[in-house]
Formats: structure tokens, sequence, C-alpha cells
């Protein structure tokens, strides 16, 4: 009898500590950075929305941009670009409804039909894009790429086995 491989993931990171040790504390991402980001994630969720088949790429997309507005409620404070603390909060509650609604689209797909949003979802993720998007534009380089990095770690120990009650988990994706 064979024994059965444990699964390893390969692990990859968009920015090092180096990285967010190198980048500006008092100015926002770069444009020529920050544009192409939140354009992808803007033309996966209309994907979402409106191709025929989206793919997972697009469903990937759209929750992490989810997962790192997620990181940043959950560490709640930060450092604007005048290096004063900033609570980042979820005061619409729309989080929740918005990760919620990619599960089951993920869930959706694994169960063999099309990767779809409901109308609250639509509604719910739309609005979380939107916040994600205006703190990419305003907060700190370092802030976002700190925000980035810790969203990955935490995506990482989900992957290794590492849940949080609340974490959601859609990874045959």
């Amino acid at each position: 009898m064979k024994k059965q491989k444990k699964m390893q993931f390969v692990y990859v990171v968009q920015y090092t500590m180096l990285d967010e040790m190198m980048a500006s504390p008092s100015e926002p991402i770069h444009p020529d950075k920050s544009v192409h980001q939140l354009f992808q994630m803007r033309q996966a969720f209309d994907n979402l929305l409106h191709a025929p088949e989206p793919t997972t790429t697009d469903w990937r997309v759209v929750s992490d941009a989810v997962n790192m507005l997620e990181t940043f409620i959950t560490r709640k404070t930060w450092l604007d670009c005048d290096g004063d603390p900033v609570d980042i909060e979820d005061k619409s509650g729309l989080l929740q409804d918005a990760i919620t609604a990619l599960a089951m689209a993920g869930q959706r797909h694994r169960n063999g039909g099309h990767i779809r949003l409901d109308a609250a979802g639509i509604n719910a993720v739309r609005a979380i894009l939107d916040d994600y998007a205006s703190l990419v534009e305003t907060m700190p380089a370092r802030a976002v790429i700190a925000c980035h990095r810790a969203t990955e770690k935490r995506i990482h120990a989900i992957q290794r086995g590492y849940r949080k009650s609340h974490d959601v988990s859609v990874m045959a994706m």
C-alpha cells in the first residue's frame, strides 16, 4: 500500500519585509502600482457579474481584496500619512456579508455551478471593494504593504490548517 503524501503548498509572497521597510510611511502607494491592482480587482468583480463563465482567478482576485480589507479592519489601528493612528472599522456591517457571498459562490462552483454572487452579495462585495480601493489610495504605502503581508500570512496559516472559528475556507479552487 502506498503512503499518501501530505499536500504541500507553494507559498508565493507579493512583498517581503524589506519591501515593507522601504515603503513610504507618509505617501500612498505610487499610482503605477495601485491603479493596476485596483483595475484588476474591478475587472474581476465585473467578470463575476457579467462574464458568461467567471473564472476561479476572478473569484480569487476579488476574495483577496476582501481579505485585505478584513485585515485592515481586524488589526484596527494603523498609522495614516501624517503618522496619526487611524481605527478602521466595518461600520456598515457588510464585510461578513461579502465574505459569506464569496464563500457561497466558491461552494457553488465546487458543486458544479458557475461562480456567481446573489443580489445581496453583489451589493456587499461592491461596497467592500470600494472601501478597500479608497484605503489603498489614501493609506501610506507601508501600511498597505504591511496589510498585504499580514493577509498572506493569515491565508498561508489557513492553508496549513491553522484556522480560527470565523475563517471561511474554499481552497480547492
